[in-house]
């Protein structure tokens, strides 16, 4: 009865709001000037405290519409300029006119813009796919953003090629040939959206290749305004690129690598008709390359083409799509296996073999988003997607290791098809009662995901006569051959029975109420979900109300803090050996929070603590194969950590990216798993204890040598946990230390990047153990990469 009170208040107050918004209609508008009397373009405004901000168009002008009846602060600002204030008071539906004049000159102001708003490591805001209409700096949560700069800085070309060292905590499990990426944050998989949609699965859609990628926000801890049916760790939301509404904008790059990387890419940005009311944003992408083990190789191209239309002054509707294609070698082929320990075998051992048929995936994805301003308080954002994704592949694995290195290779038939329908609708809108502000959010999402796996035909490469022995191995030649396996039925009709479909509506409202000029940020939520799921031909269905209660306090206009409590649920997907169905995981965050701005907002620190209760969590069981890939389910596990981040622009042409978290993840209440007491206190699978990394840039400003630079970062783990139950006795993964740089040079239009990677050549890998053997995946050794960027 408390939460229906609840919800009903939150309605009542959104209703209250918007009939007084309507009965005002006042504006601001204005002129940013420099100190040499020229137009201020692209520089940032902002009603302070307020969550409104507009950029200046390319004449320096500004303007707020339909804006309630109150008193404001105004502010420009950018990165790199002294900031400036007015404060005004608006009534009786009158034009306000604010006029700004900067201390810069114009061609101070163009390298402000240059350098800051383009270079930039620090995102302010997040997109609009978040949903959440304020700035970072006031959200009761850790949320971090990896912005385009810091992808092309460091030469990243997908989600699972170096991204997650820029936030805390993060670690990547099972590589799976670069195709698809699992990130854990939180001591848990943290589920992955792609412009506001949840595209999570065991395997599949493809990770996003950075060409069409324009930043990656990660959001630690349950994320109730984007869904309650997900892991309580957190969520990633990769936003793409879109028109900006230039006149016309593009940029070319080529980049060439070790083990025979070729890669381009082409970025198009402009307006289709004269009026600008037509754009369009197209992004192409072509790659090859091999890898440090033989037999193993990975091509790629993608085609990315958005166009969008402003129909009047208030609806603009974006139309997506983008169509990843990969040819890449055996699934397995990255996997090594040993009777006697991690990393007993050299980097570049491999057991695939030469011959076996190429594996490919396809995804087709279709995004059409409208967004229609009612006025400037309030806004409404809908969403269609449709995602395709098929993939005809194979996969190594043994079906036995002996002591003295014999090994048996099944080839395992892993064949794919994923079909994914969504659809959402939310409403952002300002308003105030008295003197009380409300931030308001509400929205409803609907999804379907049908998934069809193919792993049911096996066969061995060996046999016991002739085994495949890693200490002597003999490649080209398998006793029983390459198999052809039979696909002349379709995929839909040979995986009738590992089909997995799951279709979900939710419901959510929420209400930021600000007290004391929005000092004081309460935030009150709820979110009504209900999850139908078919699983290897068994039906569940679940329906939860997840509550959100937030606080957020600003100490000052740069210092915010922060507490959290959040809670999710997930209908989980998986097999238990015993034929039970797995129940559901129930999970809760409660989380504090310190955030600051310094330096006039040129870099920002966030520094959290947390705590995560878990029930009925999934692990992986250390006796499946790809055929049968089974799980365990514990009892409860506690999560609990604390989380520091640093981004942006330290000293002018200085940009540091660092961050540091202390992850530990246990078994609280004692869980018993094939007769076998698992203890409280035992690791949860899947994480570091402590995760340090830092990516240091720097541009030299004035001089002979303006415009180049030099750059280079680290990550370390220590005291790792693999992602599968290892059992008593078993060896634990060593530390890990990897240090990568370069340099850079840019001048007008053009931009050489160069950069080492494991430039101390250590011996990199991931694993775990599986009862009586290991298995390991390792990384490249020293290798460099170096890029050509033309812009135009």
């Amino acid at each position: 009865m408390n939460i229906l009170r609840l919800l009903n208040l939150l309605t009542l107050l959104s209703l209250f709001s918007m009939i007084a918004i309507a009965q005002q209609n006042n504006s601001i508008k204005g002129k940013v000037l420099t100190a040499d009397g020229q137009a201020a373009a692209y520089v940032s405004v902002g009603l302070k405290g307020k969550g409104m901000a507009v950029t200046t168009d390319d004449q320096g002008d500004y303007s707020f519409e339909k804006i309630k009846n109150g008193n404001y602060i105004i502010r420009v600002s950018a990165i790199g300029l002294k900031s400036a204030e007015r404060a005004i008071t608006v009534s009786g539906n009158q034009t306000v006119i604010v006029n700004f004049s900067l201390s810069e000159s114009a061609d101070q102001l163009k390298e402000v813009v240059v350098s800051g708003n383009k270079r930039k490591y620090k995102i302010d805001a997040p997109s609009s796919s978040l949903r959440l209409d304020g700035p970072l700096l006031e959200a009761p949560q850790n949320i971090q953003i990896i912005t385009s700069a810091t992808l092309a800085d460091q030469q990243i070309t997908s989600m699972s090629d170096g991204a997650l060292r820029n936030v805390s905590g993060l670690t990547r499990l099972e590589h799976w040939g670069d195709i698809y990426t699992r990130v854990n944050t939180r001591g848990a998989r943290a589920a992955a959206f792609r412009n506001g949609i949840n595209l999570t699965s065991d395997w599949g859609p493809l990770t996003e290749d950075m060409s069409f990628v324009d930043h990656i926000e990660f959001v630690k801890g349950p994320s109730g305004f984007m869904m309650s049916n997900g892991e309580p760790s957190g969520i990633y939301n990769v936003v793409t690129k879109k028109p900006t509404g230039k006149d016309f904008n593009g940029e070319a790059s080529f980049t060439l690598g070790s083990y025979d990387m070729y890669r381009s890419t082409l970025d198009l940005d402009g307006k289709l008709n004269q009026s600008g009311k037509l754009l369009y944003r197209l992004n192409l992408m072509g790659q090859t390359k091999n890898s440090h083990r033989p037999y193993e190789y990975n091509d790629r191209y993608s085609i990315a083409p958005v166009v969008s239309y402003q129909i009047d002054d208030q609806t603009l509707l974006t139309a997506e799509y983008n169509y990843q294609h990969v040819k890449l070698s055996d699934l397995g082929s990255a996997y090594v296996f040993a009777p006697d320990g991690f990393a007993t075998l050299p980097r570049d051992f491999t057991m695939s073999e030469p011959g076996l048929e190429p594996s490919i995936a396809k995804e087709h994805s279709l995004f059409l988003n409208m967004q229609h301003h009612f006025n400037a308080n309030w806004k409404l954002t809908a969403q269609l997607a449709y995602v395709d994704f098929n993939q005809k592949s194979t996969d190594i694995w043994p079906s036995s290791v002996a002591a003295n290195g014999d090994i048996i290779r099944d080839l395992y038939i892993f064949d794919a098809a994923l079909n994914y329908k969504f659809g959402q609708v939310f409403l952002n809108g300002h308003a105030t009662t008295g003197s009380v502000s409300h931030r308001i959010l509400a929205g409803l999402d609907v999804g379907s995901k049908e998934r069809y796996y193919d792993w049911g035909q096996t066969s061995p490469l060996d046999d016991a006569i002739k085994p495949f022995n890693i200490y002597n191995p003999v490649y080209g030649a398998p006793v029983n051959g390459i198999p052809q396996f039979d696909r002349s039925k379709s995929l839909y009709q040979r995986g009738a029975n590992n089909r997995v479909d799951q279709s979900y509506t939710g419901l959510y409202l929420q209400d930021e109420l600000g007290f004391l000029e929005n000092k004081i940020r309460l935030t009150l939520a709820g979110r009504y979900t209900y999850v139908k799921q078919s699983e290897y031909n068994t039906d569940t269905e679940d329906k939860r109300f997840t509550p959100r209660v937030g606080l957020s306090v600003s100490i000052n206009n740069q210092t915010s803090v922060y507490g959290l409590f959040d809670q999710t649920f997930i209908p989980q997907t998986g097999a238990i050996k015993s034929g039970e169905q797995p129940k559901p995981i129930t999970g809760n965050n409660i989380e504090f929070g310190i955030k600051k701005d310094w330096f006039d907002g040129r870099w920002n620190t966030t520094i959290a603590a947390y705590r995560i209760l878990k029930n009925n969590e999934l692990s992986p069981d250390p006796t499946s194969t790809p055929a049968a890939p089974f799980s365990l389910q514990l009892g409860q596990s506690t999560t609990k950590g604390i989380e520091f981040d640093l981004r942006g622009e330290i000293l002018p042409g200085l940009n540091l990216v660092a961050n540091y978290a202390l992850t530990d993840s246990r078994v609280s209440k004692e869980t018993e798993v094939y007769g076998e007491v698992i203890p409280v206190g035992t690791k949860i699978t899947g994480y570091a204890k402590h995760n340090a990394n830092a990516w240091l840039s720097y541009k030299i400003q004035t001089g002979t040598l303006k415009g180049a630079g030099i750059s280079g970062g680290f990550s370390y783990l220590a005291d790792r946990s693999s992602w599968s139950w290892g059992g008593s006795g078993t060896q634990e993964m060593p530390s890990y230390f990897k240090l990568d740089g370069g340099f850079f040079w840019e001048k007008d239009k053009v931009r050489l990047t160069a950069n080492a990677f494991n430039i101390l050549d250590k011996y990199l890998y991931s694993g775990a153990s599986y009862g009586d053997y290991y298995y390991w995946q390792t990384e490249a050794p020293r290798n460099f990469r170096l890029s050509i960027t033309y812009k135009f």
